[in-house]
């Protein structure tokens, strides 16, 4: 609901302010001056009330400043004003990953993602609230969704790899981390975690073989009583 004496983004002049003052705010908050960053985005809000980027920005400065319950409130100011900015969702997810709820941290990256695949955040969020749960179904989902985009993100890359280790998906976790390393040979993680791998492949495909050798064994035997 718009309010008497509400600025308008779209009035003369008014874009090219707004837009300084919430750059000039994100530029701060990217340096870590958080007391500078808020006085922009409180410029940016009283110019453009109806924006959803300074409450975006509010949460983020209160969020880093452990000031969870006004980070909660910027970031719901946001999604009022706009039902679809999936980085309101994002910060909201991540006060309540903050706060140990991690279900509902969970479903709100999952809100967020919805909106935005490529919210990276929401992703690695999702990915972290995942493996305190031990769901991976749908982040590995997500993961692929955003690395069909992002083919070279070789963070992610680990991330999907990991859950797929997790998950007891040691094929697909090799094949990922074979991609990788073709990527960046040098990444010691990766190198390490597919040896790591390939080690459990081997002992996997020993212990099968000698259940195979027993089972023929056990099964001659039978034939000869």
């Amino acid at each position: 609901m718009h309010h008497e004496g509400r600025h308008k983004i779209g009035q003369p002049g008014l874009t090219c302010q707004f837009r300084q003052v919430q750059q000039l705010g994100d530029c701060h908050v990217s340096i870590g001056n958080y007391a500078q960053a808020k006085r922009h985005y409180e410029k940016a809000a009283a110019l453009a009330p109806d924006e959803p980027r300074p409450y975006v920005g509010l949460g983020v400065v209160a969020l880093v400043n452990d000031h969870f319950e006004d980070a909660e409130l910027a970031f719901r100011v946001a999604c009022r004003l706009d039902p679809a900015c999936s980085k309101a969702y994002a910060g909201l997810a991540l006060v309540e990953q903050q706060r140990g709820h991690f279900k509902t941290a969970f479903d709100l990256y999952l809100q967020s993602l919805e909106l935005d695949t490529d919210n990276l955040t929401a992703l690695l969020g999702l990915f972290q609230t995942s493996c305190q749960m031990g769901s991976f179904a749908k982040v590995i989902h997500y993961l692929q969704v955003y690395l069909d985009s992002h083919p070279t993100d070789t963070s992610v890359m680990f991330c999907l790899a990991a859950l797929h280790m997790k998950d007891s998906r040691l094929d697909q976790a090799r094949q990922v981390l074979a991609d990788l390393v073709t990527l960046d040979p040098a990444n010691e993680d990766a190198v390490n975690l597919l040896e790591e791998i390939e080690h459990s492949l081997v002992q996997r495909s020993l212990a099968g073989s000698a259940a195979t050798l027993n089972l023929a064994a056990g099964t001659a035997s039978l034939a000869k009583v």
